[in-house]
């Protein structure tokens, strides 16, 4: 695990507010509440308080407090896309903290997680093609407020990407060759890494990433499985745009790229880039992710014709 992915007070009391305290909360906000419609803790690391069916306070959890994910990083970032009313995310209605608990207000997304429903055939190309656009603009904003913000971790130069490439791909080769019969493909995870590092491009466009627009976090109408958008930015960080494609096959990421270049094309370095980031996700998850090795393990067998 990287430090920046441990927890720092994982022994810490972790209690759930009473309705008085969340709804008095949202009213310093000047937002009009009457009671809490539900408790939500799927997010492991937040608590979101619904309220009314139609707002939500979203709290950070003390015992899951770690580095890299904040809500006042989420709020930021929120806030920059408040902009852009083609990109659908929560509206930030107030940030703050209530004792030592770290709080974010907003609207509530419509729609449900595309986890919960069956997202299958033509109805999931449509939902990926969508969020491949919707990423494609979310990487197109301005980007001088992410890299002049202290809350917004990552690589902001070609030489820091490089580095952090190199240095998690010999991770996941140290890792990968201890562990005896996890790796199945024709070339060995060093020869991989090697290629990888060799076909980088000479200069890469380094953006605010969501981190992690998987299912769980694109929204999609629970009757037509329409694409709504996308929530959850608390773990925002600076990288290549391709380590946003968090979703569990390759098919599946091929379709967010057209999805992505619908618009207007990507560049062949960009493609390159984009091939060697998902190589390095996907060895980095068969290292570090063991409930996840299966697909990640496929996908490389899927990219590796690319580095031949």
């Amino acid at each position: 695990m990287l430090p920046s992915d441990m927890y720092s007070q994982p022994n810490a009391a972790d209690p759930v507010l009473d309705e008085w305290t969340v709804l008095d909360i949202v009213r310093r906000h000047g937002v009009r509440c009457s009671a809490v419609t539900s408790i939500d803790e799927i997010g492991g690391e937040a608590r979101a308080y619904v309220l009314d069916d139609n707002l939500v306070l979203k709290v950070q959890r003390p015992h899951r407090l770690r580095p890299r994910t904040s809500l006042e990083k989420e709020a930021f970032f929120l806030h920059q896309l408040a902009a852009y009313l083609d990109i659908v995310v929560p509206h930030v209605l107030g940030y703050g903290r209530h004792d030592n608990i770290e709080y974010l207000v907003m609207t509530q997304m419509p729609g449900v997680p595309a986890l919960t429903v069956e997202l299958i055939g033509g109805q999931r190309m449509a939902v990926l093609h969508q969020l491949g656009r919707t990423l494609r603009r979310l990487h197109s904003i301005p980007q001088a407020p992410f890299y002049g913000s202290a809350l917004f971790p990552g690589n902001r130069t070609q030489d820091a990407f490089v580095e952090c490439v190199r240095a998690t791909l010999a991770h996941a080769v140290q890792v990968i060759g201890a562990t005896p019969n996890l790796w199945h493909l024709d070339v060995s995870p060093a020869d991989l890494a090697s290629r990888v590092l060799a076909a980088l491009p000479a200069s890469v466009d380094l953006v605010a990433l969501h981190s992690n627009p998987g299912p769980v976090h694109t929204f999609v109408q629970p009757d037509t499985l329409d694409f709504v958008g996308l929530i959850d930015f608390g773990d925002a960080y600076i990288s290549h745009p391709a380590l946003d494609w968090r979703w569990p096959t390759h098919a599946d990421r091929v379709a967010l790229l057209h999805g992505y270049c619908d618009e207007i094309p990507v560049t062949d370095e960009f493609m390159v880039a984009w091939r060697a980031a998902l190589v390095l996700s996907d060895m980095a998850a068969l290292a570090t992710r063991p409930e996840t090795r299966p697909q990640a393990l496929e996908r490389l067998g899927d990219l590796l014709m690319t580095f031949t």
